[in-house]
This record gives structure tokens, sequence and C-alpha cells, in this order.
């Protein structure tokens, strides 16, 4: 087999899911003796992808502004120099600025063209570059189900579901309860003390979380009884996010649960959080395009309750339907927490969403496109 240079295009480094899974390919690409080479703005996730054998060219590819359209000439001379046999997008705008370049290239040397939905982006002109892909990757069978609603026209053969995946090494297997960890996450944070279950709900500060129906659901099992219980929602606590704080915890005064409540910024020690909490939520009022929550959580043991749209509910249908409820249904979320509370399911005996099987499937996708050009 031989080496080949794959350039990934996304708006910069900093954190997400996005980023994640550009490192995660970067990584396995330089462990295969392939060239990885990231272009964006930059940021913290820099140095990792150069400690994982990546490259990285610094430019902002990811600014929308009429400025922006001076890196294209700068792309199509990397395209050419370093000989890519795969360029990859995973954003609109690199993907605009990624498509324009390879077009200005004679055709003989153009490199395989490759996009990946990472969401589900509102519908049109803009989002439809996309979909331009010779292959478009799509992160779960809810995205390529929406791509083809929305964009009918692209052949259902271009299309290719590879899912996220977690490190099973990092969200291994915990035994339950698992009284260690729980005490861990009491000594970081002494008000999650208690006898009474732990809800977890990680996501950063936006109302697209769900953070508020959290809270409520947090006030109905104390309202039921189980005056015991906390919430903790770490990733809340976040620059530019003070007033949204500060309407959640009156919320939770106004419900009498403020001292059950701890908000943190995001834990570098996600899996020991799951190994520690009883339930995990996942209750985003925009569906997900995946919803790597679901599964890290499973992983590990902890059971998930979430709404049933999106990503998350395809993966709870999968791998634990009980913890699906109709969105919006605040009595079924109360009804359903009481019930896996009082009688945990039984985690999935196999994970399948691996980050090994998207790695390896993402790479021979590249192998198969270079072996045709």
């Amino acid at each position: 087999m031989r080496k080949l240079t794959v350039v990934q295009l996304l708006p910069a480094l900093h954190a997400g899911g996005v980023e994640r899974s550009t490192l995660e390919i970067a990584g396995a690409l330089a462990r295969k003796g392939h060239r990885a080479i990231v272009v964006s703005a930059g940021g913290r996730l820099v140095q990792p992808l150069l400690d994982a054998g990546g490259e990285h060219l610094t430019l902002d590819i990811g600014r929308k502004s009429l400025l922006t359209l001076r890196h294209m000439p700068t792309l199509r001379r990397l395209f050419a120099e370093v000989g890519a046999d795969i360029v990859h997008a995973r954003s609109r705008l690199p993907a605009w600025l990624g498509y324009k370049a390879l077009q200005a290239l004679p055709a003989a040397q153009r490199p395989a063209w490759v996009t990946t939905v990472h969401g589900l982006n509102s519908p049109g002109r803009y989002s439809q570059i996309m979909t331009s892909g010779q292959q478009v990757i799509c992160v779960s069978d809810t995205v390529r189900r929406y791509v083809r609603q929305h964009y009918p026209q692209v052949p259902e053969a271009r299309l290719q579901v590879i899912e996220r995946g977690v490190d099973l090494t990092a969200f291994a297997r915990r035994a339950r309860p698992d009284r260690a960890a729980r005490r861990a996450l009491v000594q970081a944070h002494p008000v999650l003390a208690g006898e009474g279950p732990l809800l977890l709900l990680p996501g950063r500060g936006t109302r697209l979380k769900g953070h508020a129906q959290a809270i409520e659901l947090l006030a109905g099992l104390h309202q039921a009884g189980q005056t015991g219980a906390r919430l903790w929602m770490p990733g809340l606590v976040e620059a530019g996010r003070e007033d949204y704080l500060a309407g959640l915890m009156a919320q939770a005064d106004q419900l009498q649960v403020a001292d059950a409540v701890v908000a943190s910024a995001t834990t570098d020690q996600i899996a020991q959080a799951y190994a520690g909490a009883d339930l995990v939520l996942q209750l985003s009022s925009k569906p997900e395009a995946f919803g790597r929550t679901v599964v890290e959580a499973l992983a590990v043991g902890c059971p998930v309750l979430g709404w049933d749209h999106g990503g998350v509910g395809e993966l709870l249908a999968r791998l634990q339907p009980p913890g699906r409820v109709a969105v919006g249904d605040m009595p079924g979320l109360l009804a359903r927490a009481q019930a896996l509370l009082a009688d945990p399911p039984r985690a999935p005996a196999l994970i399948p969403y691996t980050l090994t099987a998207m790695q390896d499937r993402t790479l021979e996708l590249y192998e198969q496109l270079a072996g045709s050009r």
C-alpha cells in the first residue's frame, strides 16, 4: 500500500467533536505511515496534533469575511506542492475554499475530494457544499436521512455512514456502583455528597443543551421524595455565559433545589464523572447529529436518559431503548428517570461505536479513493 498525503480542512483547533475527529484521523494516518496535514486557524489542539504525528498549516479559513478568499491560491499551491491524495473538508466555509482551490488545478492533478457532514445544518446553497464530496461521510444514519431529505440529488452511493466512535480504553466499563469515582467527585464538589442519586448533564453553556429541563427534573425528583438527588452540570461555567448561568440558578432557587445543583467548567475527568453518576442526561432541544455522550456513558456503564430525536434517539434505540422519552414530555421524563434509578438497565454488552472502527473505515475510504485516481 502506497503512502498517502491527506489534507483536512476545518475552521480552528480549539475544542469540539469536529476537532476531535480531525485529530483522531490524523493520528491514525500517522501511525500507518501516511502524511496527515491539517489546515486551520490554530488553537489549543495544535500541539496534540503535532504530538500525534500530524502537521499543521495556520490559515484562517473559517472566518466569514471576503478577506478569507485570499487563502484559495495558498490552498491550491499547498495541494500541488505536497502532492495531496485526499482533501477532506469538515466545515462549510473551509469546504467552499477547498472546493474552489481544487477546481483551479488541472483535472489530472486534483486530489480526491471528501466531505463530512458533522451536523444538521440549515439546508440551503451554503450548506450544500458539504454534499459535494466524491464520498460524503455521514456521522450517523440520522445525518444520512437528513441529507437524503434536503439534498435528494446526491446519489445514495456517495453517502457513507461512518459513525463517530469512542476510545474504549479511555471509557472502560466500570463496576457499579463505582464508590471510588463518587468519592473523587464529592472531593472536587462537596455539594454532591449524600446518599441520593447523582444526575449528570455534561454540555456547554447554551439553552440548546437542556439545563433548565434538567433542573426541572431534579425538582420533580425532590417533590417525589428523592430529596437527596443532586445534579452536576460540567461545562456550564464559561466566559461570556454568566447571565445564562445566573438565570438557571435563579430557576433552581425558585424550585427550592439550588443547594442540590452544581455548575462547573468542563471536566477533564469525564469518564470518572460517568462512573460516579447514577444517570446521565442528554436533553438537547435541537437534534444532534450523533450524540457521543450517550456512547461514552453507556461504555462506562452508566444509564442514559434523553430526548428521542436525532442521533441521541438513534443511539438509545440501538443501545438502551428504555432511556428514550418523547421530546418535551416533562412528566414522561420524570417517570422514566424514576424507573431508571429504581431499576438501572443492564449496560450493553457490546459497544459497536468505537474509535478504532471509525478510524479504520475512514482510512479504508481514503485508500479506495486514492487507488481509483
